[in-house]
Order: C-alpha cells, then structure tokens, then sequence
C-alpha cells in the first residue's frame, strides 16, 4: 500500500515524524485482522495496537495524539475514502489546543 505521506509535497512530507509512518505501515499490516472487530470504526493506531476507536473521527484523533505515540488515525475498511474535519467556526485553533 502506498503511504499517504506519498502523497505531500516533499517540504510538508518532511515534517511527518517517522513514527507516524511506522505506524502507518504496521497498520497496514494487521488490517485485515482489525475488520472483524473495528471495520467502518475510526481507530488510533500505534506500536502494533489499536490506541482509540469510536465512530467520530474527531473524538478518536484526539484521544489517539494525546498518547504522543504518533498514531495513525484511520476508518478501517474505508481508507481509500476521502475524509474532511473541518474546525467548528466558533472555536478558535488555541480553544482546540492547535495554537
């Protein structure tokens, strides 16, 4: 499977820490294992395990980085589907802890 980092342009994809790519590939690994249990759930993955899991991407990605582990953050059995979180206009990027 190719990396999503692939797909950056290389100023940004240089930013990416090497763990989160580490997990990315473990991820990828494993997945098929992870459908009977987690398919069409958003999971945090990291070090070989599933970190968070739920239905809302939000709710799971920020449960996932607050592990400082580098999670990859995806929906298992929907990967190839576009997915965008936008910011709630009413809360600044400081209030989501992202400033």
């Amino acid at each position: 499977m190719k990396s999503l980092i692939d797909e950056l342009p290389p100023e940004v994809a240089r930013q990416i820490h090497p763990d989160w790519r580490k997990n990315e590939a473990e991820y990828w690994t494993v997945r098929d294992r992870l459908l009977t249990q987690y398919q069409d759930q958003w999971i945090g993955f990291a070090d070989g395990v599933v970190i968070a899991s739920g239905t809302s991407p939000v709710a799971v990605f920020h449960e996932a980085e607050e592990s400082g582990r580098n999670p990859f953050v995806t929906c298992v059995g929907r990967e190839d589907e576009p997915c965008r979180v936008r910011l709630r206009p009413d809360k600044t990027k400081a209030q989501l802890g992202h400033g």
